[in-house]
Formats: C-alpha cells, sequence, structure tokens
C-alpha cells in the first residue's frame, strides 16, 4: 500500500506570527512565575561614592550592586578619590561594569517580581559623574568649583522625596565635603543635612572626621580605628580570614569559589580577581538589602552590612542620630567556639550572603525563571511583607507565631530556624548575658513557634540597678527560612517581643522594688 506524505508550508508570515505567539506564552508563563516572589514596595535612596580603581575591590563591589539594582532608587554612582588614588577619578570603570549590566539585565528582570524590575543599563549610566581629581579638603572653599558629582549630589538632596538620602563612602568623603560646604549658609541647610544617612568604610582622606566635627548631628556609620589600621574595622568581616576570626568559613569567599560562581557571564567577566580582600566596600549596601533582616534606620539591631552602636550618650540616653561605630557580636563559629569580635557582626551571615550573590549571577545568565532558584517568601500571622512584627506578650506569658503559610515560588523544601538575637536587646546592658531568654519551642515542620518570655524580675529589670520596668527590653526573635535550591537561598522575618510586667504597679516605689529583689 501507498502513502502519502503531504509537507505543508506556511506562509513567512505565519511562521513568524506563530513564533511570536510562542514567545508570548513564554513570557506570560515566565511572568506569572515571578509574580509568586516578593515585591519592593518601598526602596531606599542610595548615592554611591568610590575610589574605583585604586584597587579590584571597588569593581567587584559595583558589579554585586548592579545585581541588586531593583531594590534600590540609585540617584548617583561618583568616582572619587582617595588616599589610595589621590590625583584622578576614573568614571570609565564603572561604564565597563555598566556595559557588562546592559547584556544581563533583561535576563535579570526575568527572576524578579514584575513591579520590582531592574533599571536601564542607560540610567545607570546617566548616574555616573565624576567627583573632583584632588585629594580630600582640597575640593572644599568658597572658590572651587563643584564637580559634576557634587552638584549631582545637591540635586539629590534638594529633591523634595521624604525619604532619607543614604550616601555609601567606598572612598575618600570630598564630594560630600564640598556639598556640605556649600549649602552651610543657606537658610535650609539643616534641614537639608537631616535628610542625609552616611555609611562610611572607614575613613580615607581628611574629610570624613572633618564633617563630623563640623556637623555631628549628622547620622554617620564609620569606624574608629587608627589611621590605615582596617585590620581592626567591623567591614572586613566581609571576606577576610584574621587572627581571631577561625570561626568565619572562608568557603565562599576563596579564588575558586568566586570563579565557579561569580565570575560567569557578561556581568561576571567585569568582576576582577581579589587583590587584597574582597569587596570591602559591599558591606554599605548589604546593610540595604531587603531580606526582612535589614532595617536601616536601626543599627544597633544587625543586619547583613553588620551593627552599629552610637559613639556618644547623652543625658537623655542612646541616641540614634550622630556618629555610629562598630558593635560586636558572639556568635558560634565554624569551628564551635564562641567568637566575640565586630567582625562577626558581618561574617555571621557570610553564606548567605554570598549565596544570595551567586543566585543572581545565575539569574544573569538564564533567560528563563525555571532554570534558576529564588527566595522563600516568608508569611507570619497571616502577613507577606518584610517590616518587623511587633508583639506585646506580658513577662511570663507564651505566644504562639504562625509561619505555616510560608512558601518557595520554586516548589524547593523550607528549612525553619527560630532563634532570639540578642546583641540588639543589649543597648542599655552591659553585655548581652544580661539579656533575658526566650524559651523557644518550634513544631516538628519549624514552621509554627511557642516563644515564652521569662518572668518580670528576668524580662523587666534593670540588672545592674535592681529596678523593676513596666516594660524591659525588647526581645528579638528572628525567623530564618533557607530553601532546598542550588544555592540555598534565605529569607528572614524579626519578631519584636515587647515584654510587660503586668504587676508593675503592685510592686512600683521603693518598698515594692525590695519586695520584688528580694525574689530574685
Amino acid at each position: 500500500m501507498a502513502i502519502a506524505c503531504v509537507k505543508l508550508i506556511y506562509p513567512a508570515s505565519e511562521a513568524r506570527l506563530y513564533a511570536k505567539t510562542l514567545r508570548q506564552r513564554h513570557s506570560d508563563d515566565n511572568r506569572k512565575m515571578a509574580s509568586k516572589t516578593l515585591p519592593f514596595t518601598t526602596k531606599p535612596r542610595l548615592f554611591i561614592l568610590s575610589d574605583i580603581t585604586n584597587e579590584p575591590d571597588d569593581t567587584q563591589s559595583l558589579c554585586r550592586y548592579l545585581t541588586y539594582a531593583n531594590q534600590f532608587d540609585t540617584e548617583g554612582i561618583v568616582p572619587a578619590t582617595s588616599t589610595w588614588l589621590r590625583n584622578k577619578v576614573v568614571p570609565q570603570a564603572m561604564h565597563a561594569v555598566v556595559d557588562g549590566y546592559k547584556e544581563v539585565v533583561q535576563n535579570l528582570n526575568a527572576h524578579v517580581h514584575p513591579e520590582s524590575q531592574y533599571p536601564s543599563a542607560d540610567h545607570i549610566r546617566s548616574l555616573i559623574k565624576p567627583g573632583a581629581p584632588v585629594y580630600g579638603m582640597e575640593a572644599v572653599g568658597d572658590d572651587i568649583p563643584l564637580s559634576p558629582g557634587a552638584e549631582l549630589l545637591i540635586q539629590s538632596l534638594e529633591r523634595p522625596d521624604p525619604r532619607p538620602l543614604w550616601v555609601l563612602i567606598w572612598s575618600g568623603a570630598n564630594v560630600l565635603a564640598s556639598v556640605l560646604y556649600r549649602i552651610r549658609t543657606r537658610p535650609n541647610a539643616a534641614e537639608l543635612r537631616a535628610k542625609l544617612r552616611v555609611y562610611s568604610i572607614s575613613d580615607q582622606d581628611d574629610t570624613g572626621a572633618w564633617i563630623r566635627q563640623q556637623w555631628p548631628e549628622i547620622f554617620y556609620i564609620c569606624a574608629i580605628h587608627g589611621w590605615n589600621q582596617y585590620f581592626n574595622a567591623g567591614w572586613l568581616g566581609i571576606s577576610s580570614d584574621l587572627p581571631g576570626e577561625e570561626g568565619a568559613d572562608p568557603t565562599t569567599v576563596r579564588k575558586e569559589w568566586l570563579k565557579e560562581h561569580i565570575q560567569i557571564g557578561p556581568l561576571g567577566a567585569q568582576y576582577p580577581d581579589i587583590l587584597y580582600a574582597m569587596e570591602g566596600d559591599t558591606p554599605t549596601f548589604l546593610y540595604h538589602i531587603q531580606n526582612g533582616l535589614n532595617f536601616p534606620d536601626q543599627p544597633s539591631w544587625g543586619s547583613w552590612g553588620g551593627r552599629f552602636l552610637p559613639i556618644n550618650v547623652s543625658s537623655e540616653g542612646v541616641p540614634n542620630y550622630g556618629h555610629h561605630a562598630d558593635a560586636a557580636d558572639q556568635v558560634i563559629g565554624m569551628n564551635g567556639k564562641l567568637a566575640f569580635s565586630n567582625k562577626a557582626t558581618i561574617w555571621r551571615w557570610r553564606e548567605a550572603f554570598q549565596h544570595d550573590f551567586a543566585a543572581r549571577m545565575q539569574w544573569s545568565i538564564n533567560p528563563e525563571f525555571s532554570k534558576a532558584n529564588h527566595h522563600p517568601v516568608i508569611i507570619v500571622n497571616n502577613v507577606k511583607d518584610l517590616a518587623p512584627l511587633y508583639i506585646d506578650a506580658a513577662a511570663g506569658s507564651s505566644i504562639d507565631i504562625d509561619a505555616s503559610e510560608t512558601y518557595d515560588p520554586d516548589g524547593d523544601d523550607l528549612e525553619f530556624k527560630w532563634f532570639q538575637y540578642k546583641e540588639p536587646s543589649a543597648l542599655n546592658n552591659y553585655h548581652c548575658f544580661d539579656v533575658a531568654s526566650l524559651v523557644i519551642e518550634p513544631s516538628s515542620d519549624g514552621r509554627k513557634v511557642k516563644a515564652t518570655v521569662p518572668e518580670p524580675k528576668t524580662s523587666c529589670i534593670l540588672l545592674r540597678e535592681g529596678v523593676l520596668l513596666e516594660k524591659g527590653f525588647p526581645l528579638h526573635l528572628i525567623l530564618q527560612v533557607t530553601d532546598s535550591g542550588t544555592p540555598s537561598l534565605t529569607a528572614y522575618k524579626r519578631i519584636i517581643i515587647q515584654p510587660v510586667n503586668r504587676d508593675y504597679h503592685q510592686y512600683r516605689g521603693t518598698e515594692g522594688h525590695l519586695r520584688a529583689m528580694s525574689s530574685l
């Protein structure tokens, strides 16, 4: 029996239409999957100063920064000078990184919520304006013209936006110093300064200390140490393996790991090898990453970018303005020993933030959502957001917290870990061992927890003075959820439990305090 074969030939126009339909269907499917991720409804305003090319780490940090650019409203990226790069600025090095970003931004957009897309490469380029090619205070004065970078910073300060403007300093601070000097006589100078927040990676010229002396009210994070004694700074916890920091796991900051997981694709090709320390400037924006742990207006709470306390305490208590410097965390390291250092405030999160970066580099080379890993979405007590959850609880009582609706956009298995972060509660105590301990009892699958607040004699007291309080120091309970994808990704929820002494008025007064103390 003969079989006739018929070859169907479609007109070119129909073939193109069919291909377009398939692409649209694929795009719609990808968009639907990406919609399961968490959008960023608010974004911090960030303005970067960098002595790029002084060594490779600024270029490394800029590569990482661009993989998070959808979380931020970036308002300036200014090449500046420092003690290590005194007489030139190098905007072309920034443009080279943006060249790599341009090739991958479409892929990055496939992996984030449709309402939280990445800015275009052209937009990023428009933000690159040079600072003055002179050292430190040489850029500051009545007869010295402002650099294009400084002019851009003034424009950002003057913008009618209620959000603070964060200046992230990876270099010297003379761009900021020249702006503050120029606006000092304006009627609204104090109002403009009040909008500023600064996170500087140590002082790298003579203007940072000058700014803090001239305007001590400016919120200004900066490590305190001798000139060029960077080994004493907390930000080195990003990568360095130093004496006394043996508890930090070096696996994800070694050259071999970076070569395999970070230096991939067009953007990864712009990521240079380590010379001294990896990405020394990165903590300035790790501090702002929206992951449920970090809250920039609360430097004492701790974050991927470190934990900080004000250097001065007034008669009114601990301020939330002025100069803030490194605090220290107590962490059980990979060697099983207790570490206590400023660097531990960063390296304790190292595996999580390195895996986070590695996942984004995978996004950069994969146009399909289904071919990469994405973050768990935490839902606690029926609320899906990144804000901290505040709970008032009677001392001695238990509270139930439910995260059972938490899900993974990729369908991965999830690991739930609940722990108390004591250091943020130790603001007015000698050390975190004075902080009351929550009794934490998770369910078998970890999706729910019962947390018991200690009795008033433990949770509502000034331990040194032996004085009972109506409300004790807030206790920070952290939910950490990690998926089983590759690389594993972590999200957080911070629950702040306020212990309340229901019997406070019964013991109020000298005699009452004595009765209370006798029960300790």
